[in-house]
């Protein structure tokens, strides 16, 4: 049983798939893809293989099938920088879940030209979306609507947690404040950046198959 979140009524399942999981309105939601990163590192002379984003479109694979959503959210940062050709594999590799409709809340990295976005599969939207009674932005959003819970991405939260000695490790959270909940990122090939916690935020940290709540950290 993963752990979940409850927003007034909406409950907001956190999935150790870097997910959230919507089940009132069929909604799966990501963040920080950056698909075609591994692509644009070749282009610049730096060697990084491919299958890094071949298990991300499996675990896709694997949430759609598990949950067969209607609504399949990415909070920005879909692909990574200019076109290559990976945008074009990653449109055929989702074109086969007929079912479901995948939207784009754009992210600083989502620089592709207009006509990309158009001839894509994804519904683009350039400004944040309100579904229901949640803010959906990429980056935090300063400025959140009263009532409103903000998810968002861009920070790629993570937490290092300490061991026996100076054994330590630093895994991807979730990081939920007052009115808003940052998503880890979804991308193997992304990097973390340390929370910084409030006194009443609230940690959840991803290790392995499992969510957990997390006490303290450093």
């Amino acid at each position: 049983m993963h752990p979940s979140i409850t927003f007034s009524g909406t409950t907001l399942h956190l999935l150790p798939e870097k997910a959230i999981w919507i089940a009132e309105t069929s909604t799966l939601l990501i963040a920080d893809l950056h698909f075609g990163k591994a692509a644009h590192f070749r282009k610049s002379g730096i060697p990084v293989p491919e299958p890094i984003h071949l298990h991300d479109l499996q675990c896709i694979k694997e949430l759609i099938g598990k949950y067969t959503p209607t609504d399949f959210y990415v909070l920005g940062d879909l692909f990574h920088s200019d076109w290559n050709e990976r945008w074009d594999h990653l449109n055929s590799y989702l074109s086969s879940f007929v079912y479901t409709r995948f939207h784009l809340v754009k992210g600083n990295h989502d620089v592709l030209a207009p006509i990309a976005y158009k001839q894509s599969l994804f519904e683009i939207h350039e400004k944040p979306v309100e579904l229901g009674n949640l803010f959906l932005t990429h980056e935090p959003a300063e400025k959140i609507p009263e009532g409103k819970l903000n998810l968002c991405g861009h920070l790629h939260p993570g937490v290092r947690l300490r061991g026996k000695g100076r054994q330590s490790l630093r895994i991807s959270c979730f990081h939920l404040g007052e009115n808003q909940l940052i998503l880890p990122a979804f991308g193997r090939f992304t990097g973390l950046s340390l929370v910084k916690r409030k006194p009443n935020d609230q940690i959840f940290g991803i290790s392995g198959e499992k969510v957990i709540k997390i006490l303290s950290h450093e």
